[in-house]
C-alpha cells in the first residue's frame, strides 16, 4: 500500500480496505498486535524467530547447542579465511540453539513455579550466548549466497532483550524497507525491459508479482488471509517466470545474446524480490548491485 500524501506519523493506525494496518517509513503494513510480555510468549517467539532464521540462511550452520565447544574449537582453530568464515557461521547456530535452550528450560521451570529473575545465571548466560551469535551474524549469508543477512540474524536476541512492543515495531521498520527494495527493483525492472520490443507486456506481470511480493512479506503464516496472499505470489512468480520474450526471426546474434542475457535478469530479479519478500528485512547489497546490472544492461543497447 503506497505512501499517502499526507503526512502520517510511523505507528499510526487504520483499516485500509477492510484490513487493519500501522504505518512505517511510507507503507501501511497488515497490523498484528504484540503478544503479551510474558516469558511464554518470549519462547514462542524466540523459537519462531530461530526457525525462521535458519531456513533463510546458508544449509548447513543450524548447529545443535549441546556442540558448542566444538563448534568453537573448530573455529578457534581454523586459519584459512574462506573456511573459517563457515567455522565461524556454524558457531554462531550453536550460540542461537544454546541460548533457545536455555530460555525454553527457564520458562519450563517458571511453568512449574520455579522463578528464575533476570540477573539469574542461567538468564544471563542465554543473553550471552544470543549476543555472541548477533556479532558472529555478519559471517552468516542468506541462502542464496547474495549477501549478509544479519538483520534477519539479529532478530531472536532483538527479541530476547528488549519489550514484544518495542520488537514488533522494529518488524514493521524492516518490512517497510523490504518493501522499498521490491519497489525499488520493480521500477528498474519496468523501465528496463518494458520499452524494449522483445519484452513489451512483462510491465503488468512484474507490478503484479511486487504487489503480491508486499503483501507476502506483510502476512504472517497463521493468518487465514494466507490462503488467498500466498496463491496469488506464486502465480505472479509463475506469471513471470512463464514469460518469453519475442525473438525476431532475422535477429542478429549479438541481439540474440542480449535478448537471453535480458532473460537471465529477469529470472535474477524474481529471485531477488522472492528472496526480499521471504526474509521480510531488506538486502541492500544485493538490490544495490542487481539494480547496476540492470543499468549497465540497459546502457548497453543505447
Amino acid at each position: 500500500m503506497s505512501e499517502p500524501a499526507e503526512k502520517i506519523e510511523n505507528g499510526t493506525i487504520r483499516k485500509i480496505s477492510d484490513i487493519v494496518c500501522v504505518y512505517y517509513d511510507g507503507y501501511w503494513i497488515r497490523y498484528y498486535p504484540p503478544p503479551e510480555d510474558t516469558l511464554v510468549e518470549k519462547k514462542k517467539l524466540i523459537v519462531s524467530l530461530t526457525r525462521r532464521t535458519f531456513h533463510h540462511t546458508e544449509p548447513g550452520i543450524n548447529t545443535p547447542g549441546e556442540r558448542l565447544e566444538m563448534a568453537r574449537q573448530a573455529y578457534l582453530e581454523e586459519t584459512d579465511p574462506a573456511t573459517k568464515r563457515v567455522k565461524g557461521a556454524m558457531l554462531a547456530g550453536a550460540l542461537f540453539n544454546r541460548g533457545t535452550d536455555i530460555f525454553n528450560a527457564v520458562v519450563n521451570l517458571a511453568s512449574k513455579g520455579v522463578w528464575i529473575s533476570e540477573e539469574n545465571e542461567l538468564m544471563k548466560m542465554c543473553g550471552e550466548c544470543l549476543k555472541e551469535a548477533l556479532e558472529l551474524g555478519k559471517l552468516v549469508k542468506h541462502y542464496s549466497g547474495e549477501e549478509g543477512i544479519d538483520e534477519l540474524w539479529g532478530e531472536p536476541f532483538k527479541a530476547f532483550s528488549i519489550p514484544m512492543a518495542a520488537f514488533y515495531e522494529s518488524r514493521y521498520l524492516k518490512i517497510a524497507q523490504a518493501m522499498r527494495n521490491i519497489d525499488y527493483i520493480t521500477d528498474h525492472l519496468v523501465r528496463t525491459f518494458e520499452g524494449q520490443t522483445p519484452f513489451k507486456g512483462i510491465g503488468p506481470r512484474l507490478m503484479e508479482l511486487a504487489e503480491t511480493a508486499k503483501r507476502e512479506a506483510e502476512t504472517i503464516r497463521s493468518d487465514q488471509a494466507i490462503f488467498d496472499v500466498w496463491p496469488r505470489f506464486v502465480a505472479a512468480l509463475e506469471a513471470v517466470a512463464a514469460f518469453e520474450p519475442r525473438i525476431p526471426g532475422d535477429i542478429y546474434e549479438s541481439g540474440r545474446h542480449h535478448i537471453e542475457h535480458g532473460r537471465r535478469l529477469l529470472k535474477q530479479g524474481r529471485d531477488i524480490i522472492t528472496y526480499l519478500a521471504g526474509a521480510r528485512v531488506p538486502m541492500p547489497k544485493t538490490t544495490k548491485e542487481y539494480v547496476q546490472e540492470l543499468e549497465n544492461y540497459a546502457q548497453a543497447i543505447t
